[in-house]
């Protein structure tokens, strides 16, 4: 059989069987994009987390999953989780966002090209202080770094020139309102194998520090994490600090809101714990700006707060060249987004314990086959790309099973864009 003919039959029953055609890194310069479709869902959750309370009281991780489609046919996956009572994003912002601004000014474009690609977004929704609805970019840049790791036949961590890296320890979120719960939620992570723990505090500084000795009291040889998610006054926060590191607190997360800056530089010359900044650092240039500022001895790092993949691995590479703490957490990331999550951090050989509770509090997820997570440890995918398989006939039932919620009722119209 000639050469050519042997290679169209071959193509022809890779087709058949659902394998993608990889390609020479000059075809992967010339692909192009050629439909984005976005599906609005909320999450079922579980268990009690202060950021999940919703208008009229509804509940659930919101997410808008990303489908991007290359004029080959080949398929990435991103998820965007605007959560707004952490930042100013919500469901409908963020398909409004991806589908009337993002999505018409990539298609047509190559994937492979992320810096182009943030380029053009930037010009359809412009930077303020910052990058512009970073968390519904995030849900862009994803899928585009899935669709072009597919489009060469390579994991995230070969793409980057990396390997895949160990499996990723995790942390357990405590989130009480009455000490007397502390046992019982420290119980439940041991049982399921964790061993290190990270508590929400802010804004009572006798709580958080009768919480802390309760925690390690129970979890004495783990990491124990304090997030006050900018909880804190400066005065309360120079007061928490010390008692907090006493009661044996490894290091404090956002006592402060971002734009005290002042502050932020008073709390780390006090030097009572390591502090980390995480809302605030959206893009590398804010980190190098609040480091040279003196604000800080590490980043919280979350992909689905800073505008993606892209963006989080130099900030990492910032911190690694400034000997800087940096510390892998996230945003309650479902399935898509906390893979994203772990190939990263998994790639750039994390050590400590990563506070990514999707685990912990989500209830379903949209892959055919779930993440490994066991015994207190993530597995990173390896496989190409984000190195699952998304279930699109799951993603569809999950849209239409949380077509109720009022969250969704004013957006069901943008559920697609093509």
């Amino acid at each position: 059989m000639k050469r050519r003919k042997f290679m169209g039959y071959a193509m022809a029953v890779g087709a058949a069987l659902g394998i993608p055609r990889l390609l020479n890194p000059k075809e992967v310069q010339k692909a192009k994009i050629d439909r984005i479709d976005i599906f609005p869902v909320v999450y079922p959750t579980e268990g009690y987390f202060k950021f999940f309370g919703g208008p009229g009281g509804s509940a659930g991780r919101a997410a808008v999953i990303v489908k991007i489609t290359a004029d080959d046919g080949t398929v990435g996956w991103g998820q965007a989780v605007p959560l707004p009572k952490w930042s100013y994003e919500t469901l409908e912002t963020s398909v409004i966002a991806i589908r009337d601004y993002y999505a018409p000014v990539l298609i047509g474009r190559n994937p492979a090209d992320f810096e182009a690609a943030h380029a053009e977004m930037d010009k359809a929704i412009a930077p303020g202080f910052s990058t512009g609805m970073p968390i519904s970019r995030a849900g862009i840049d994803i899928a585009l770094h899935d669709l072009a790791a597919r489009l060469r036949g390579q994991s995230f961590a070969q793409m980057w020139g990396k390997s895949a890296g160990a499996p990723i320890t995790l942390s357990w979120t405590i989130n009480v309102a009455d000490i007397g719960e502390v046992g019982g939620v420290v119980d439940e992570g041991k049982k399921r194998g964790y061993r290190h723990f990270n508590i929400k505090v802010a804004p009572d500084p006798d709580f958080d520090a009768a919480l802390a000795r309760e925690v390690r009291r129970l979890a004495p040889e783990g990491l124990l994490w304090a997030d006050a998610n900018g909880g804190y006054d400066l005065e309360t926060a120079l007061k928490a600090a010390p008692r907090l590191a006493d009661a044996g607190v490894d290091v404090l997360e956002s006592p402060l809101r971002p734009n005290r800056i002042s502050g932020y530089q008073a709390i780390k010359k006090q030097g009572a714990l390591p502090i980390l900044m995480d809302e605030g650092v959206v893009s590398p240039a804010d980190l190098e700006e609040f480091i040279k500022l003196g604000m800080l001895d590490g980043v919280a790092m979350k992909p689905a707060r800073c505008g993606g993949l892209a963006s989080c691995r130099r900030q990492i590479e910032i911190c690694l060249d400034h000997g800087l703490m940096w510390l892998g957490s996230g945003l309650t990331d479902p399935d898509i987004s906390l893979a994203a999550s772990l190939c990263l951090y998994g790639a750039y050989g994390l050590k400590k314990p990563a506070a990514l509770n999707g685990p912990q509090f989500l209830a379903t997820d949209v892959l055919n086959k779930p993440l490994h997570i066991e015994n207190g440890f993530a597995q990173v995918p390896t496989g190409p790309g984000l190195g699952i398989e998304v279930d699109e006939a799951k993603v569809v039932e999950l849209m239409k099973r949380s077509a109720g919620d009022r969250l969704l009722r004013s957006c069901q119209q943008f559920s697609r864009f093509g």
